[in-house]
Formats: structure tokens, sequence, C-alpha cells
């Protein structure tokens, strides 16, 4: 069985939708990981989305020397917790990888055990964190096995406008993965609307002038709840005003606050972007575990989508 997602996300009128979340803490036994999934399940048995989307995080201290807000911890094996949920949810898992620990040959293995043993079917790979970090795989070689390889994955690739905002070239970046067999983009959080906006514009313009459809664009919010969480994502290189810090902060209700700048967010993006025709989707996460974040990433959830939805229904009309 080939990607279900492939099919679904072609069609442009449409968004796509996604939760995205992270695999337990390694250690946890079998039955504790079952338990995990089944409350992320409930918390989803009345919210209409199309798959989920599970992380592999890596140790990415190489990046920066700034002290991690939260502890690294190693994870579940993120290919075997998406079977999990596939099995409990019956909806489509988008499973990304980290390929620069392992060497081509373990990777192609990554790929047979992934397709057979879990069935996973939609993946993203990443590249290292760092190019001062080991790497024994870079993404474009990864990429080029992935093409290779007699399992056809749906297969998408990461994009950053904060690293667009320093180099002008995200767009391009975006081209270059489209070629290498890049099939949908994902987005890092976004909280700078202007800067996506800005790559996703250029993006357009290049596929105008190059003669190439635009591919499928997820864009990923999150709530923020408290100035930890804030340094967290500032941490990842998530980008952040300072007059959108302080606003989120300095409310009485931060989480709420945070929510209203995510729908603002979308509706600038909506704005700019829904012109050029690029088709959009959604992925909404929670960056903790804390329950009142987790609860506010799906009424964010909620709010997105219905705004997405109602921007797509009104460019039908038109």
């Amino acid at each position: 069985m080939n990607s279900e997602l492939r099919a679904k996300s072609r069609d442009a009128k449409f968004g796509v939708y996604f939760i995205g979340t992270t695999p337990p803490r390694d250690g946890n036994s079998l039955e504790q990981v079952e338990n995990i999934a089944d409350k992320l399940v409930a918390r989803l048995d009345k919210v209409d989305y199309d798959g989920l989307i599970v992380y592999d995080i890596q140790d990415e201290s190489s990046r920066t020397d700034v002290k991690r807000p939260f502890p690294f911890s190693k994870t579940f094996e993120p290919c075997h917790y998406s079977q999990i949920l596939n099995n409990k949810t019956t909806k489509p898992i988008i499973t990304y990888k980290s390929v620069a620990q392992r060497d081509e040959g373990q990777f192609s293995q990554w790929l047979d055990n992934s397709w057979q043993l879990y069935g996973v079917r939609d993946i993203v790979l990443v590249g290292s964190p760092s190019s001062d970090g080991q790497q024994k795989l870079s993404l474009a070689d990864a990429y080029k096995a992935q093409r290779g390889h007699r399992n056809d994955y749906y297969l998408g690739g990461v994009i950053i406008a904060e690293r667009h905002a320093k180099k002008g070239d995200e767009h391009l970046r975006m081209i270059s993965k489209d070629l290498q067999g890049c099939e949908y983009f994902i987005s890092q959080a976004v909280y700078d609307a202007p800067a996506t906006i800005d790559m996703l514009t250029k993006y357009a313009r290049e596929c105008r002038e190059k003669n190439i459809q635009p591919r499928r664009v997820i864009l990923t919010f999150t709530p923020c709840g408290s100035e930890k969480t804030m340094d967290f994502m500032e941490w990842l290189g998530i980008s952040i005003p300072d007059s959108t810090r302080w606003r989120i902060l300095e409310s009485n209700k931060p989480l709420a606050e945070s929510i209203k700048v995510c729908r603002a967010n979308l509706n600038q993006i909506i704005e700019a972007v829904m012109p050029l025709n690029i088709p959009l989707g959604l992925n909404i996460e929670s960056l903790t575990n804390r329950k009142e974040e987790i609860d506010a990433s799906m009424r964010l959830y909620k709010l997105l989508k219905a705004t997405l939805d109602l921007a797509l229904a009104e460019r039908e009309l038109n």
C-alpha cells in the first residue's frame, strides 16, 4: 500500500490538517507508550484532522552555545510510535527522520525497515542541525538514496523562514528540494508572519519563472504559555519579534494571547499568499508536555483550521 496522503494532498482546493507530536521518552515500557498514545488519541476524538506528524527529536546542542531550556532526553523509536498511532487512529502518520547519524547503507536499511516493519509511508528527512556536528550522511545524499530506493515514500522537506530572513534563499532551497524528490513542505513554527510571507512569495515567483507547480506548504503553529516555553522556542530557532514576545508574556492570559497572535499571523499569510495558488495546510503542535499548553494546542487547531477552511471556501466562490 502506498501513501494515502499523496492523493489527498494534491487537491489544492482543500487544506490538509495535522497534529504534531513527539514520541514518549525512551525507557517507557511498551505498555506505557500505548497508554500515552491512547491519551493523545482520546484528545483527538472530536477533532477533524487528516493525520499526525511524529518528530525525531535530536540533541541539537551543536547548533548553539545557549543552554537548552528543557533538558534533552532520548525518545521511543519514532517509526514504532507512528505505527502505534496509525493502528489506533487509522490516520496517515508523517514520520520525521534525522539522517546525519547513519551512513548510506544504514539509511537504506532504515528505509526498508520503516516500510516493512512499521508500515511507514510518509516521511520528512532532516539534516544535521549544525555543520559543526558529526555527519555521516548529508541531506542531499539521503534524498538521493531515497530516490533510488524501491519503496515509494511520500517525501517532504522542512522549510525555515528564519533562515530565509538571514540568507534570502529559502525559496531556492524549496525548488532544489522539489527537484530532489520532495512533494510537500512543513514549516518551522510561525511567529514571524512577514518572514514566511516573503519566503512563500519568492517561492511562488520562482515557480512561475520555472513553469513548475508549487508544492503543498504545511504551516506549523504552536501556543506559548510561559517565558520558559518562549525561551525554548527561541532556542529551537523560532523567531519571535520583541513586540510579540512582550504582548504574550505581559498578558494576563499568555496562552490565550498567543492563540490570538497565531490567528493574526495566519490571517496575514492567507491574505498575502492565497492569491499565489500555493496549496496550504496546517500543523499544530505543543512544544511542552504541560497540560495547559497541550489543551491550548487543541483550541488553536480548531480555530486555525476553521480560519483556513473559510479562506479556501471564499476563494472557491470568487
